[in-house]
């Protein structure tokens, strides 16, 4: 069968092409211009052209220049609406067979076309330059090259036997070696390839280098030592030219490294490799056994078939960077402390590392090999759920019914393709907590022993500070009961060890508890009040001064009453105690009333102190952290207890000046009417 390239504007000529001509004689391909059919010009695959175009003009000589010179073994038949002599003579110089007058008459073709391709062999050994040979014309059963079908089949047959190496680059270019060998005589033959870039050890500059992959009558101790380079000499040509160079072309003999190399290879002719994209290597070639050149024909048949080898070695290097990384992703699940297992959608196990094999060891057959039923019921059903919805399971924790104590954290994550809807596989990914579990409850237990060991300390120093006094008092007692003074003095001690255990005990019940003890609405302006007066009594100073501010209006909350006064009283302690001689406390009360949000106040605490320091910001309302040598540091913790129990929010920020302390309440607000209803 002969291929006829149509090349027209329009497809309407190729339509009629093939509803005339013969379909089992002729197969039509349609283009429209000329770098469409580049293709089918460059491998010479085009029985013929037939070219729709206008010869009423120099452009469409000039096309037809270029596409003789593109192929110029390829006969040219012209179809053109009107035939002008002058232009018809400029067709026939520049290559065309026949010009042709439209419409298609196609009896006419058919003669034609008969009478062109019958003349093509001739043409062709016209068009060799250098005269065939007897090895030529043993290779290609004739002088005139392929004609014949049944030795071209067993061409393509020699050839395809390299492919049974198709995983081995070194064992398929030596068989293609070989193969020249046999078919062409070659005498002496080397490949050099260039090393694929992984990214991991090779560098951009390993893969300008090109090292010998294979050779036949060449020493392999020169092969050993002896490299070429994308940089310069004969690989630094073919990269410059892209095509064949032979030592005696003008290129090499001007290139003083590319003559040695050719020397020390002894050979004569280099051809690249390519993959269709980049040039992969190259390879090098003496003459025939016989002391002969090889010819054009020969060198384009090798340049042919090594643009098909090059493309085997692109895949072969595929082929090991996927390997590679499965390895590596093989190695990275078998090395983890945690099971892995990837079930296909078919429920076959494809991975299962050692840690899975050792999680369900009892389950798993004689032969160590896993299936999907050697999985725990649930964990199984987890997995069959994700492969069939393509939505990850959230983690959860499974202990197995025959290994109480045992805890495991399991994830399940599908593996899905972009152009797919469901996954192709899922990971199945068990991780034992049972040791970390019991270090966490350890850890809980070590700080609950520090925690009691600490409030046991602290209570003890704060009791015995309220009891040191009215010891005192207690050894004086009976001596001086009579004297006044001594009465005074036991009546103030007595005051201040119950105000100090009354705090104290207050503080313990407020901070065991987790509830409200009773809910009721009143307002907070009262209650402001009260909580300074009591905070006054434990930091007596006659020079301190309350300015409260509350937007003019009542403002009400609803909560346990005594313990939000509990929680204000604190606070103005602390505030009290930022200035021990001139404390001055400032109380604001702004209400919130966000659109977005339920309505809440704001109580703002701020005193005249030296203000907070960068610690105490993170620790003070931590239990027990304290900056003075008395009292518990139990203080602002339980009022957050409290505040947090209202569903509010306690924070200690500084002050815009830097020089005061500020305390932020928030809670939830009451309206007047709700109060009073």
């Amino acid at each position: 069968m002969k291929t006829l390239l149509v090349l027209a504007p329009h497809p309407e000529l190729a339509e009629t092409l093939r509803t005339g001509l013969n379909p089992e004689q002729y197969r039509i391909i349609h283009r429209v211009g000329l770098e469409e059919a580049e293709p089918l010009l460059a491998h010479g695959l085009a029985g013929a052209c037939i070219v729709d175009v206008e010869l009423a003009g120099v452009q469409g000589v000039w096309m037809l220049e270029k596409l003789h010179r593109r192929a110029p073994k390829c006969p040219i038949l012209v179809y053109t609406a009107a035939r002008q002599s002058e232009w018809e003579e400029e067709a026939y110089l520049h290559g065309v067979a026949h010009v042709l007058t439209k419409p298609v008459r196609l009896r006419t073709l058919n003669a034609v076309l008969d009478r062109v391709l019958a003349d093509v062999p001739t043409r062709a050994a016209s068009a060799t330059a250098p005269p065939a040979t007897e090895s030529t014309r043993s290779m290609v059963g004739g002088p005139t090259g392929f004609t014949n079908a049944s030795q071209t089949l067993a061409v393509l047959r020699d050839f395809s036997s390299i492919l049974t190496h198709s995983l081995n680059a070194e064992g398929l270019l030596k068989q293609f070696l070989l193969l020249l060998r046999e078919i062409l005589s070659i005498n002496r033959a080397a490949i050099f390839l260039r090393q694929p870039y992984s990214g991991i050890d090779t560098s951009p500059e390993e893969t300008r280098r090109l090292r010998a992959a294979c050779a036949i009558g060449l020493s392999s101790g020169l092969l050993e030592h002896f490299e070429l380079s994308f940089e310069a000499g004969i690989g630094g040509q073919l990269m410059r030219l892209g095509r064949i160079l032979r030592r005696t072309g003008e290129e090499a003999r001007g290139d003083i490294e590319a003559q040695k190399e050719f020397e020390l290879l002894g050979a004569q002719v280099a051809v690249p490799m390519l993959d269709r994209e980049t040039l992969l290597g190259v390879a090098v070639f003496d003459g025939r056994v016989t002391g002969e050149p090889l010819v054009n024909t020969e060198l384009e048949l090798i340049f042919h078939l090594l643009e098909q080898v090059g493309m085997a070695v692109r895949n072969i290097w595929l082929h090991d960077q996927l390997a590679g990384n499965h390895e590596m992703m093989a190695g990275v699940l078998r090395e983890l402390s945690s099971a892995c297992v990837v079930v296909s959608r078919d429920l076959k196990i494809l991975h299962a590392n050692k840690m899975a094999r050792k999680y369900f060891a009892p389950r798993v057959r004689t032969g160590g090999e896993m299936e999907f039923t050697d999985l725990p019921q649930l964990l199984a059903s987890k997995v069959y759920q994700v492969l069939r919805t393509g939505a990850a399971v959230t983690t959860f924790r499974y202990e197995p019914e025959e290994s109480p104590g045992t805890v495991y954290s399991v994830s399940v994550v599908p593996f899905q393709r972009q152009d797919a809807s469901l996954p192709i596989s899922a990971l199945l990914v068990v991780e034992d907590l049972t040791q970390s579990d019991q270090f966490h409850r350890l850890e809980l237990e070590a700080a609950n022993l520090r925690l009691v060991k600490t409030m046991a300390d602290r209570l003890a120093h704060e009791v015995g500070n309220a009891m040191v006094p009215l010891s005192t008092h207690q050894q004086l007692l009976s001596e001086k009961y009579r004297d006044p003074e001594f009465r005074a003095s036991l009546d103030a001690a007595l005051a201040d060890g119950v105000k100090r255990v009354t705090r104290l005990i207050n503080q313990m019940r407020f901070l065991a508890r987790d509830a409200l003890a009773a809910q009721e609405a009143f307002p907070l302006s009262p209650l402001i009040e009260e909580a300074y007066q009591e905070a006054r009594k434990y930091q007596p100073v006659k020079s301190a001064q309350l300015k409260y501010e509350n937007g003019g209006k009542p403002l009400f909350v609803t909560g346990d009453r005594a313990a939000l006064k509990h929680a204000l009283t604190e606070v103005m302690i602390n505030a009290l105690q930022a200035n021990p001689t001139d404390p001055k406390v400032g109380v604001r009360l702004q209400a919130d009333t966000a659109s977005d949000e339920p309505a809440g106040l704001r109580i703002e605490v701020q005193d005249n102190g030296a203000g907070f320091s960068a610690e105490a910001l993170q620790k003070a309302s931590s239990p027990f952290y304290t900056t003075r040598n008395v009292g518990l540091g139990l203080g602002l913790a339980v009022s957050r207890k409290i505040i947090e129990t209202h569903h509010g929010k306690l924070e200690i920020v500084p002050a815009r000046t830097g020089h005061m302390g500020l305390v932020r309440i928030s809670l939830p607000m009451e309206s007047a009417g709700a109060a009073n209803g």
